[in-house]
């Protein structure tokens, strides 16, 4: 029995007349009343609010002169109902949305970074410098994989660099299909592998996309439906990968899934001790002098700096300490950050 609706909807029509035309208004309410009791009227047979609901009209309408026939009141715009299913299927490629919209509050983000020897700084920013020679996963979740290939800097050296990046958006609904992305030293394309440079052709396609920031530099891709950004840079001989992703998403992995440097860094045996990097081919002084150009801070970013020209004895390592900076101050959620002093 929904007579209380047509209750609610007589208050709500009657709530605020006022004015010369305030009694044609009320006969008005009435009627779309009455309307409204009539179309209840078999399902409400035994319940006494229906009853004296019914009665009540007829007393107000002859008390007020109202004709049976004639108009009614428009009905009133019925709020929506909370529809998650509706909501999800309009924004569940929008992350930031719909996570507001569930939780009445902003996603909170996290920050990793590989560049350079390569150094590790972790979602909980822990920095390591790595060995990891070989092919190593920095993620791998419910919706992303990527897999760094290091090989060495130099000849007979221990220190290795990113040589390869392989990055795997993994299918998700009306979103995306799963798109690969694959950079190696020198190639640093604007496009999937397939081609494309979106998710394909679902509702939500257009919720992955990438840009080259830099022709053969610096490629951005944008993953809105998982609020994730990643960079993919080339600095020298070398690739970095630094990524800004919701909590929630980084967190989306099973115990199964525990070897990511993004999440714990370096396993203990594949680290390297910056300050004993002192035997290389670029003199420790010559090589902060370099480092200092673009990287006034002494932090870790800077002493990774001068532990990647020494041991490469290729200049061009400042600008991967560099580039991973200026993507931290990007993406980092708390600008203090920045700078980690070890």
């Amino acid at each position: 029995c929904k007579i209380l609706r047509c209750n609610s909807e007589y208050v709500a029509a009657t709530l605020n007349l006022r004015g010369s035309n305030r009694n044609a208004a009320y006969c008005n309410a009435l009627r779309s009343y009455s309307h409204c009791t009539r179309k209840t009227a078999r399902t409400c047979r035994g319940d006494l609010a229906y009853h004296s609901a019914v009665h009540g009209i007829e007393d107000l309408m002859i008390q007020n002169n109202c004709s049976k026939e004639g108009p009614t009141s428009p009905p009133r715009p019925r709020p929506p109902a909370p529809n998650h299913q509706g909501f999800e299927s309009l924004d569940i490629c929008n992350y930031e949305k719909s996570f507001l919209y569930k939780h009445g509050q902003p996603p909170s983000y996290q920050h990793c970074a590989a560049f350079g020897d390569p150094h590790i700084r972790t979602f909980h920013d822990d920095f390591h410098t790595c060995r990891v020679e070989g092919s190593w996963p920095l993620l791998d979740n419910d919706y992303l994989f990527v897999q760094a290939t290091s090989s060495p800097v130099a000849k007979g050296s221990n220190a290795t660099v990113t040589s390869k990046l392989t990055i795997i958006f993994k299918n998700m609904k009306e979103c995306i299909d799963q798109k690969v992305y694959q950079a190696e030293i020198d190639n640093l394309p604007a496009a999937f592998e397939d081609g494309s440079v979106n998710g394909g052709e679902r509702p939500g396609g257009n919720s992955l996309v990438i840009r080259e920031r830099s022709p053969g530099q610096h490629v951005e891709i944008q993953a809105e439906y998982i609020g994730t950004t990643i960079a993919v840079r080339q600095a020298g001989r070398q690739l970095s990968f630094s990524i800004r992703a919701a909590e929630e998403v980084a967190h989306a992995f099973t115990e199964e899934q525990d070897l990511q440097l993004c999440v714990g860094g370096c396993p203990r045996s594949q680290r390297i001790s910056r300050s004993e990097c002192c035997r290389g081919r670029v003199a420790t002084e010559t090589a902060r002098a370099l480092c200092k150009e673009l990287l006034p801070v002494e932090d870790v970013y800077f002493q990774s700096c001068v532990f990647d020209v020494v041991t490469s004895g290729d200049a061009n390592f400042t600008m991967a300490a560099h580039g991973a900076l200026e993507d931290a101050r990007v993406f980092l959620p708390n600008a203090e950050k920045l700078h980690i002093f070890q």
